[in-house]
C-alpha cells in the first residue's frame, strides 16, 4: 500500500535536513541526549503549526501521534522533558537554523540584488510578568523585540533577530543586520542615523526613509512635480554639515526630499539617495512598508507567537525562531503545491488536521485530483505574493 504522508510530514519533508544535521554538529548537540535536537525541533514545530498554547497543551496534542512523529525521527515528549530542553538547549541553534532555511530559500528562489527590495522594521512581543527579569518594560508591559528584514516580492524574512525591548531599532540594525550590496532598503524614523545611511551608500545600496520635521536641507535644487498628485514637492540638497556644535555630520552625499500627502491627509517628508527615478516611484516604494506590518500581524495572530512554552529567555527565543520557520514552511508548501488560497487557510487546516493522512490540496479543495506520477513536465516553483 502506498504511503500517504500526514499533513505534518508534508510540511517537514521540504525542510533541508542536511543543513539541520550540519548545524547540530557545529553546535555540538546530541552527543549524550536522548531527546535530540531533531526531536526537540519537531515538537516545537508541531506545537506551532497546530496552534497550541503552552507546554501542557503541546505535549497533550502530540502524545496520541507518537507513531507519526517517530516516522520523522521525532518523539512525543513528556512535559518536563520539553521544558528542560527549552531551558537548556541553546536558542542560538534554532536562530541559526532559521537563517539556514532563509539561505536555502534564497538559493532556491534566487533574485538579482539589483532589484532586491528590503523592508526593515521591528515589533514588540508582549510577555508574561514572569519574564520581567530577562526582558525590559515597554509601555508598562514586559516585552521582547523582534527585528526583521523582509523581502516583499517573495513574502519572507531575510534576516531575523530577537532582543530586549529597550534595544533601539537602529542599534540592532548597526550591530546585528548584514547589509546586502546593491539592495534597496525602506525603513522608518526608528533608523534615523546619518552614519548608517552613509554605510548603506558605501555598500552601493539605495534607501528610502523619512526626514524629521526639524532637519533642514541646504543648497537646495527644486524639481518640478505633477500637479494634482500625491507628490507636493521634490527637492535635491545636502543635510546639515554638523549634528551638534562639536559633532560633524558623516553623511556628505546629496539627497532628495520628496513631500507626499497620504490618504489620511498627513504630509510626509521622504528622503532618498535615489536622484533619478520619478518621485511617484519613490513614494510607492515607501508605501511598500505596509507589507512588513502585515507580516508581523500575521505571525502574531496565526502562530501564537505571544504565548510561550517557557519563562526563560532561551525558551522564548527558541520558540520565536521556530514560529518564523513554521511561517516559511507554510509559504513553501503554498508555492510548491501551487495553492491559490491564502496562507491563513493553510495554517487553519494544519491547526485541526496536522496528523491527518491526506494531501493538503485535497483538504483545501474537495474537487482536487492528484497529478500524474512523476509530476508535471517542466514544473517550476516560483514564489507568489502571500494573501
Amino acid at each position: 500500500m502506498r504511503h500517504q504522508p500526514t499533513l505534518f510530514e508534508q510540511f517537514v519533508q521540504r525542510f533541508p535536513w542536511d543543513r539541520f544535521d550540519r548545524l547540530a554538529r557545529r553546535h555540538r548537540l546530541d552527543r549524550y541526549d536522548d531527546f535530540t535536537a531533531r526531536k526537540h525541533f519537531l515538537a516545537l514545530l508541531g506545537g506551532s503549526l497546530s496552534g497550541q498554547h503552552g507546554l501542557r497543551a503541546t505535549t497533550t496534542a502530540l502524545a496520541p501521534n507518537n507513531g507519526a512523529l517517530r516516522l520523522l525521527g521525532g518523539k512525543a515528549p513528556a512535559r518536563s522533558t520539553l521544558a528542560e530542553a527549552n531551558r537548556n538547549r541553546p536558542a542560538e541553534f534554532f536562530i541559526d537554523l532559521l537563517h539556514e532555511l532563509i539561505g536555502h530559500l534564497n538559493h532556491a528562489f534566487r533574485r538579482t540584488l539589483r532589484t532586491a527590495l528590503r523592508l526593515i522594521d521591528a515589533t514588540h512581543l508582549g510577555l508574561g510578568k514572569r519574564m520581567q527579569r530577562w526582558f525590559g518594560l515597554h509601555q508598562g508591559k514586559v516585552a521582547a523585540k523582534l527585528h526583521v528584514v523582509f523581502d516583499p516580492a517573495v513574502q519572507k524574512p531575510v534576516f531575523f533577530a530577537v532582543t530586549q525591548a529597550n534595544i533601539n531599532d537602529i542599534t540592532a540594525a548597526k550591530t546585528l543586520m548584514p547589509i546586502e550590496p546593491g539592495a534597496t532598503y525602506v525603513f522608518d524614523l526608528g533608523y534615523y542615523d546619518f552614519a548608517w545611511w552613509a554605510a548603506l551608500i558605501a555598500a552601493g545600496c539605495t534607501f528610502v526613509t523619512r526626514l524629521k520635521c526639524n532637519t533642514p536641507l541646504r543648497e537646495v535644487e527644486t524639481r518640478p512635480v505633477v500637479p494634482g498628485g500625491c507628490v507636493l514637492s521634490d527637492r535635491v540638497g545636502l543635510l546639515p554639515e554638523r549634528l551638534a556644535a562639536n559633532r560633524q555630520n558623516p553623511f556628505h552625499h546629496k539627497g532628495r526630499e520628496i513631500q507626499v500627502r497620504i490618504d489620511t491627509g498627513k504630509v510626509l517628508r521622504l528622503f532618498t539617495n535615489d536622484l533619478t527615478n520619478p518621485a511617484e516611484d519613490i513614494a510607492a516604494l515607501y508605501k511598500e512598508r505596509w507589507q512588513i506590518e502585515l507580516f508581523f500581524k500575521w505571525i502574531k495572530q496565526n502562530l501564537q507567537i505571544a504565548r510561550f512554552m517557557g519563562t526563560s529567555e532561551n525558551a522564548i527565543r527558541s520558540q520565536i525562531a521556530v514560529s518564523v520557520i513554521a511561517y516559511l514552511l507554510v509559504r513553501l508548501v503554498q508555492v510548491a503545491d501551487k495553492l491559490t488560497c491564502p496562507a491563513t487557510n493553510i495554517l487553519r487546516i494544519a491547526h485541526t488536521h496536522l496528523f491527518v493522512r491526506r494531501p493538503i490540496a485535497a483538504m483545501l479543495d474537495p474537487a482536487w485530483r492528484p497529478p500524474p506520477r512523476g509530476g508535471l513536465p517542466g514544473q517550476q516553483i516560483n514564489l507568489l505574493p502571500c494573501n
